[in-house]
This record gives C-alpha cells, structure tokens and sequence, in this order.
C-alpha cells in the first residue's frame, strides 16, 4: 500500500508537466524554454497549498483524521527536507545555473531510494522488530490493541 501510494501519486501529480518540459527541451535544441521550469514550478506550488488546503477542508466538523503509519511520514518528511537541500545545492552551489548530467541522473535515483526506505519503515524490517509489543483485547469486540515502547520491568527494579 506505502509504494503504490508514494508512486502512484508521484506520477499522477507529477507527470504531465515533466512530460511537458521534456517534449519542450527536445523541441528546442535541449535548451529551457518559458514553459517547462514555469509549468513545474506551478504544479509543485498547486501541489503543495492547493491539494493539501482541500484535504484539510474535506474532513467534516467534529471528525478527527489521524496519520495512520507515522513512521513513514516521518521518512516521507525526511526525504522532502532532503529533497530542498540537494535542489538548493545543485542549483546554487556545485554548478549554479547548470543541472549537470550526474545531478539529473543522482536526483532521478533518489526517488526510487526514498520509496524502498519508506517500504522498510511500513514493514518495520530494521528495529522496529526489537521494540517490546504489548497485545490486549479491546472494548469493541475482535479489536486487537498493540502498545510499543519500553519492556516490561525486570525483577531487579
């Protein structure tokens, strides 16, 4: 479910005005146009305020939404932070106006790399397994509650 849903977004939101800035580069030499940085740029923009102030506004009054695997968004998180930090790098630092062929393919690597981390945080496969797991029923009927943290204490304490 955490792939699909970080691909599947990705590509949906994102593909058309790469697939936009793409066919403008060709088209042009392999020279940036007008539209394609633009195009981006304003996609990223909608994405971030528009797409998340809806999700915000869609939940009804008195409802509360919680996140449901916070270990990946905290992973997701990560890597966005990441994400600014290198765009701001290869930008303005290592070779300021240029985006050199091993930028592009490193950036392009990223993603697939931020999906496998984010896949091992939903399936807990680095500590997540040597963390103590407490099991009790809950009230509603076949609900099973698990409580992480701390084992229980020893006899010595």
């Amino acid at each position: 479910e955490t792939v699909s849903n970080l691909t599947l977004m990705a590509l949906g939101s994102s593909a058309p005005e790469i697939l936009l800035s793409v066919i403008e580069v060709c088209g042009h030499g392999f020279t940036a146009g007008d539209l394609g940085p633009s195009t981006i740029v304003g996609s990223a923009a909608f994405n971030m305020f528009v797409i998340i102030a809806l999700c915000v506004y869609v939940v009804p009054d008195g409802e509360i939404r919680k996140i449901k695997h916070l270990r990946v968004f905290f992973v997701t998180a990560a890597w966005s932070i990441f994400a600014y930090t290198w765009l701001y790098l290869i930008l303005s630092v290592i070779s300021p106006g240029v985006v050199e062929v091993w930028e592009g393919l490193l950036t392009f690597f990223f993603f697939p790399i931020c999906v496998v981390f984010a896949w091992i945080a939903d399936r807990r496969l680095l500590f997540y397994k040597y963390v103590y797991k407490k099991y009790r029923a809950g009230k509603q009927r076949g609900m099973i509650i698990e409580h992480e943290g701390e084992g229980p204490p020893s006899k010595a304490d």
